[in-house]
């Protein structure tokens, strides 16, 4: 399923995630600092250690704010207090609640680009979320070659110049949406084969019980969600 031109819209105040349902959140990380001492203080000690080794200050800010809007999004369906979560690390580096909760059988995945992030929940299902900005890349189908299937590569190949950017980043956010999913390193992109029609749905040809949901963040990204099964409902939140 493609989304294009979603409406993002502020999430209720009595906010339920049903099992056919994927909540994506689009988030400003380009925060006041007024926000941003808040949201530091919701977070872990080693969190707080992670964002003083960023070298540059806008870094550091806006994994304060990613970390902390994260913390309060997942409070909201668990019904706690953001710094009252507890993480754990899957050998990817991929945060997963800690067994504390694993009764709520929520997953989660964030990415971010820029200033730019998207949170997505779902429950009972695996989900990953990746967000790029789409920028010229002059040595493009060099890349798809590297990391793309040779039937993706025939694609690229066969697309006129100005159309070739897009797609290459159609193809890269579904193929790290799944391997964020899924806890696999970025090792393993060439072997996940995605198939790409210019306005229609996005399949991984590769995995036949994932959905791929993509998605318009803003006029200069894309973004896609890969999630266990089919028929789902999409709620896109503003936060």
């Amino acid at each position: 399923m493609t989304v294009n031109n979603h409406l993002w819209l502020p999430a209720s105040a009595d906010l339920t995630l049903l099992q056919d349902e994927i909540h994506v959140w689009r988030i400003d990380l380009d925060r006041p600092e007024t926000q941003l001492q808040h949201l530091t203080a919701t977070l872990s000690s080693d969190e707080v250690c992670r964002a003083k080794r960023f070298y540059k200050e806008q870094h550091r800010q806006r994994f304060i704010a990613g970390r902390g809007i994260l913390r309060t999004i997942l409070g909201r369906y668990l019904g706690v207090e953001p710094q009252e979560l507890q993480f754990c690390y899957e050998s990817s580096g991929k945060p997963v609640l800690a067994d504390t909760f694993a009764d709520s059988k929520i997953w989660f995945n964030l990415t971010h680009s820029q200033g730019l992030a998207l949170c997505a929940v779902s429950c009972d299902r695996l989900v990953g979320v990746d967000l790029e900005y789409v920028r010229p890349i002059s040595d493009v189908l060099a890349l798809a070659k590297r990391y793309f299937s040779p039937g993706e590569y025939a694609v690229m190949s066969g697309l006129p110049p100005h159309q070739m950017q897009q797609v290459f980043f159609r193809y890269w956010t579904c193929k790290e949406a799944y391997l964020k999913a899924t806890g696999v390193g970025i090792a393993q992109l060439e072997q996940i084969e995605v198939s790409l029609t210019p306005g229609g749905q996005a399949l991984l040809k590769t995995e036949q019980q994932w959905s791929l949901l993509e998605l318009v963040p803003d006029n200069n990204s894309v973004a896609v969600v890969a999630v266990e099964g089919y028929g789902l409902n999409l709620k896109c939140w503003q936060y």
